[in-house]
């Protein structure tokens, strides 16, 4: 029987930072073709909620590893728990990270800045090696490919008040996807990052100031709406799916034309 072009049966897919919002969308696109799949959250409760959701949407074998990402060695054991429990991965999704605000740059605490890198640059950095060596290992030992994707953010293309150090992390991890396209092209694997603009996750739909929040990136957004996690979907069944065995070394936006309509 032939495959579909978006077909993962057969294939695992592990995102970090998967129990809820953008992260949960990823995976939810791949176990709608029938990906197995492994939740990556800090707390165990919601990634046991997180697979009663992808087992329901279709998923084969699923699993979860209760992780802190800005812990190398936390990183370092989840994925080799996650290989022995699923024998192999195929795509790994690196979106574990936060958002914070300082008032301006000049008053942008240490703290604040160290905080932020740690989760959102050295916990994409352990998570993305891990994967690599895996999927090097696999190619090495004569069963070659992967896809490997980051999250990106907007912020690498537009300014944004107080949110440099949130920017730079994002930039940096662009960077990186570009050196990883080219240094693993030879093993068949390819990297890429996913760049969504404003998602409405479960946080910003049960804030008090959602319905404003909504009405406003509606109104700056060429489709006319803010993204959710469903948007995610589509991008993530390509990018883990032979649909994108040549597609390396890019950054796919997805944001509604937010970017190309600027101010």
């Amino acid at each position: 029987m032939t495959r579909g072009l978006f077909d993962l049966t057969g294939r695992v897919v592990l995102a970090a930072g998967a129990n809820s919002g953008i992260g949960l969308g990823f995976l939810m696109g791949c176990a709608k073709q029938g990906a197995d799949v492994v939740v990556w959250g800090r707390r165990a409760d919601r990634n046991a909620q997180a697979l009663e959701q992808l087992k329901a949407a279709g998923a084969g074998r699923v699993h979860h590893e209760a992780v802190d990402v800005a812990n190398e060695q936390a990183v370092i054991d989840a994925f080799a728990s996650s290989l022995a429990a699923m024998g192999r991965v195929d795509c790994v999704f690196a979106n574990a990270g936060f958002t914070s605000h300082a008032p301006s740059f000049p008053d942008m605490t240490s703290e604040m800045y160290h905080e932020l890198l740690n989760v959102n640059l050295h916990g994409s950095f352990y998570t993305l090696r891990e994967a690599a060596r895996h999927m090097r290992a696999r190619a090495q030992a004569g069963d070659p490919g992967g896809s490997i994707a980051v999250c990106g953010s907007l912020s690498i293309f537009q300014g944004r008040q107080g949110m440099e150090h949130y920017a730079g992390a994002k930039g940096a991890l662009a960077a990186m996807v570009k050196g990883m396209a080219v240094e693993l092209g030879q093993y068949k694997i390819r990297v890429n990052m996913l760049a969504p603009g404003f998602i409405m996750t479960g946080m910003t739909d049960s804030s008090p100031q959602s319905e404003a929040v909504a009405k406003h990136f509606s109104s700056i957004t060429p489709l006319g709406r803010p993204g959710y996690p469903t948007d995610i979907e589509g991008p993530a069944a390509y990018l883990a799916s032979d649909a994108s065995v040549f597609h390396t070394g890019d950054i796919l936006v997805v944001d509604g034309g937010r970017t190309v309509k600027g101010n």
